[in-house]
């Protein structure tokens, strides 16, 4: 049930990346510190003239020409930077009063001074002079104003032009080759050097000495800065990959991310949904307390999501100010049918946001969670009133409304026509990746050999190599073309390594059976192998690391799924021919796996990173999509992953792998489980009942099986035109004879037909009158048959009512339509057993 609520149009910035929760910045800048300021350096200790002479020479200022402005500048903001107290001029500077947080313009106060001092020069003439004066003092390494000024200050520096130049150039120029040679972009190369060079302007010294709280400082920096838009974290990619980071520093900046920073507590899993009520907040998160050693955090994450954000928020939104777990009647069965819908929101290309309303699948789920909950209190109450009887109260949720049986037979219903559906279109998806790797790959290759601006046709398509600025067309290790009538570009590089990785997931969960999680965890350690004590032969076999179950499994590698492997690896090995160490992030616990040569992975950036779950569920529907295949109802068919294991199940069972067998591939802890993936195929009931009517018909006489002779026809065909009268149709079967001697109106085989209504009306009449003469001349055994005839007349109107009734509420389906139009068709013999 869907229908639309609203449709609200965007408007204003995309909403800001997540930031970092002060708590576990805290954390993470105790165990990395950023470094601290010393007291006093070479540069800040300079006096005047030391410090004028050095900024007016090379590199500081190239030629005699350049003097005269710099010289000035410095005249003036020394000039007004000297009288302030202390020993050297970064002293000076902190205690000149504008070196706080550098969210406040600093230069009026400036200005003012150099006014009252008598300073010739006009407002805009002083603006620029104080800020070159400024400018000049940071490249010098004169003043550190400090990582917050920088970001805060209104007046942006080119720090990114001048600290390479000035400070470190051989370590920016080592830091630009490795931007090359990783395909890093110029503009997030670029980025990456601003970056670095707010760091060392804010620390001082060269790339060499920046650690990793200096980052995490800049970020947090960034994240507390109103209206920031994040910008890219090249640059610890970087400064890690040219090995400038400490042992044991994080191997990716996505370690100190924001999203990334681990699981959260009881409490903000629940302080997450603001609720009113404290109390019933602070019950909800002791609860989640007493659960937590027996669950995982996913689990735990959900039980605090279904209590707090789909129970009680949703039961204290619509009855404000309640207090208690005690709920009236009224606001638990409004709650219940609350549940049964949620909303969805979508938007579509314009960035239009639609909401529409749909059911939710899943309503048993929170039901059994908010039943357990209140079990679990009632129960604890008993053992320790002291912290829980207070709050034990009657369930919302009976025993009668999870219905666990009506559930899991629906669940089990959908998922087997969900996997029907499936099976047939598979070798139609296998070929449609197969094919995209192919024609993508000899696209890319045979961009490369061209030269840019020329035309080249691979895979069924003819393009342009696109002439960029870099060269030989090739910007930041991607390829890109062009189609020559449109114009529009492609990064061949991208299309052809969504088309591998779409084409190596697909091969190898449809091989396997395996979850799309532990598919994302597969690492070359994963790949074993078995001597067989009888023969000796070695049987490969994938190792499958414990997930959902905590169950390890081996599953034999088959010819086919090993050639797949075999390009996986040979894709991701690197110049050393070993497979990368990557991090991954466990999504369910929230938490970085150490590293592992995971062969589902791929080169971003500076590093390597193991493909997400969300990309891999993406390129798939994107592959299924360019197949057009389509349901029943003729929407795009929609693929998961996880559709993959159900075929693997459905398929072994069905072509003779014993279920406890397959128990074991699949890694279930109950053959039920197993059983419940396997589809229920309507081919094994056809197939049943085919060899039922073969055996009848052994058992049954040949002759009933002959063909029929004209005569016998005609007079089959006879029978039903005989069966039309007055009133309707009889239903009595062929070759049998009217055993109510034609009395029709008391035959039950009499099916009226609702047209003669009004002529039963009227024999009705008739009946009345007649019966009404009969008890007036007093003859009793016509009126006793009159009656019987008047009752069965009735009875005839009363069905004729009942079914315009239902003619009224009857919705027309149609006629079914078969994709295959040569569908088969019944046998003679076929029709005569059915």
């Amino acid at each position: 049930m869907t229908a639309p609520v609203t449709a609200v149009p965007r408007t204003g910035a995309p909403p800001l990346r997540p930031r970092m929760r002060p708590e576990a910045a805290s954390a993470l800048l105790e165990k990395f510190p950023p470094r601290t300021l010393p007291d006093t350096w070479e540069a800040t200790a300079l006096s005047r003239a030391a410090l004028t002479g050095r900024l007016l020479a090379p590199p500081y200022t190239e030629t005699p020409w350049q003097l005269n402005r710099p010289r000035l500048a410095l005249r003036r903001f020394l000039g007004w930077l000297e009288p302030p107290p202390g020993d050297t001029w970064q002293q000076r500077w902190q205690s000149s009063g504008v070196a706080g947080d550098g969210t406040a313009d600093w230069r009026p106060g400036i200005m003012g001074w150099l006014t009252a001092a008598g300073d010739p020069g006009n407002r805009t003439v002083l603006l620029k002079s104080v800020t070159l004066g400024l400018g000049q003092l940071i490249y010098a390494d004169a003043i550190r104003p400090g990582t917050e000024w920088l970001i805060n200050s209104p007046i942006r520096f080119p720090l990114g032009r001048e600290m390479p130049r000035l400070r470190d150039s051989a370590g920016f120029a080592a830091l630009n080759a490795c931007a090359g040679r990783a395909g890093i972009s110029r503009d997030s190369c670029r980025l990456a050097v601003e970056d670095l060079s707010v760091i060392i302007a804010a620390k001082g010294g060269t790339l060499a000495d920046i650690t990793v709280g200096d980052c995490l400082e800049l970020i947090r920096a960034r994240d507390a800065r109103q209206g920031a838009r994040r910008k890219g974290n090249s640059f610890y990619q970087l400064l890690h990959t040219m090995g400038l980071m400490p042992v044991g520093a994080p191997a990716t900046l996505r370690m100190l991310d924001p999203r990334f920073q681990g699981q959260l507590t009881t409490t903000e899993l629940i302080g997450q949904y603001d609720l009113a009520c404290a109390p019933v907040g602070d019950l909800l998160t002791g609860y989640l307390d007493e659960r937590q050693p027996a669950i995982d955090y996913a689990t735990l994450k959900q039980l605090a999501y279904l209590l707090g954000k789909l129970f009680w928020k949703d039961v204290e939104t619509h009855n404000p100010g309640i207090s208690s777990l005690r709920l009236a009647p009224d606001a638990a069965i409004a709650w219940k049918q609350r549940l049964s819908v949620k909303t969805v929101t979508a938007r579509d290309e314009a960035g239009n946001v639609t909401e529409t309303t749909a059911e939710r699948i899943d309503v048993a789920g929170c039901l059994t969670a908010v039943r357990g909950f209140y079990l679990d209190i009632t129960q604890w109450a008993a053992e320790d009133p002291a912290r829980w009887a207070q709050w034990a109260a009657p369930s919302p949720v009976r025993r009668e409304d999870i219905s666990p049986a009506k559930t899991l037979s629906r669940r089990k219903s959908r998922m087997d026509q969900r996997t029907r559906e499936r099976i047939p279109v598979l070798p139609a998806l296998i070929a449609a990746v197969d094919r995209s790797r192919k024609d993508t790959a000899a696209r890319l290759a045979a961009a490369a050999a061209a030269v840019p601006g020329d035309l080249f046709t691979a895979g069924g398509v003819t393009l342009r190599k696109t002439a960029l600025a870099s060269t030989e067309g090739r910007a930041n290790g991607r390829i890109w073309a062009e189609d020559p009538v449109t114009g529009t570009r492609r990064d061949l590089t991208r299309e052809d390594s969504a088309a591998f990785w779409t084409w190596a997931a697909v091969e190898v969960l449809r091989s396997t059976g395996i979850r799309l999680e532990e598919l994302t965890e597969l690492s070359h350690h994963s790949l074993v192998q078995y001597r067989l004590p009888s023969t000796g032969e070695l049987i490969p076999l994938l190792h499958i690391a414990p997930s959902k179950t905590d169950v390890e499994r081996l599953l034999v590698i088959s010819p086919e799924l090993a050639d797949v492997l075999a390009a996986v690896i040979a894709r991701v090995r690197d110049s050393s021919g070993t497979v990368p160490l990557v991090v991954a992030y466990d999504v369910h616990e929230c938490e970085f796996t150490p590293p592992m040569p995971v062969l589902f992975q791929r080169h971003v950036g500076a590093d390597n990173r193991p493909l997400a779950a969300s990309t891999i569920r993406k390129w798939i529907t994107a592959a299924l999509e360019d197949t057009g295949i389509t349901d029943a109802s003729g929407q795009p068919l929609a693929f998961k992953p996880h559709d993959f294991r159900r075929i693997f199940a459905t398929d072994a069972i069905m072509n003779g792998m014993p279920p406890h067998i397959c128990q074991l591939l699949m890694g279930h802890s109950s053959i039920t489980t197993t059983m419940g993936y396997k589809a229920a195929y309507p081919e094994e009931a056809i197939s049943g009942h085919r060899a039922f009517i073969a055996r009848r018909r052994e058992l049954r006489p040949s002759e009933e099986y002959r063909s029929p002779t004209d005569s016998e026809w005609e007079e089959f065909l006879g029978h039903f035109e005989r069966r039309r009268l007055a009133l309707g149709d009889c239903g009595r079967a062929w070759g049998s004879s009217c055993i109510h001697e034609h009395a029709c109106t008391r035959c039950s085989l009499l099916r009226v037909d609702p047209a003669q209504k009004q002529r039963l009306e009227d024999i009705r009449e008739n009946l009345t009158a007649r019966i009404t003469e009969a008890e007036r001349e007093g003859w009793a055994g016509e009126t006793e048959g009159l009656k019987v005839s008047l009752a069965a007349a009735n009875n005839k109107l009363a069905q004729i009512e009942l079914s315009l009734a239902r003619r009224a509420e009857a919705v027309s389906l149609g006629m079914p339509a078969y994709r295959d139009t040569a569908a088969a068709t019944l046998s003679a013999g076929d029709r005569h057993d059915h």
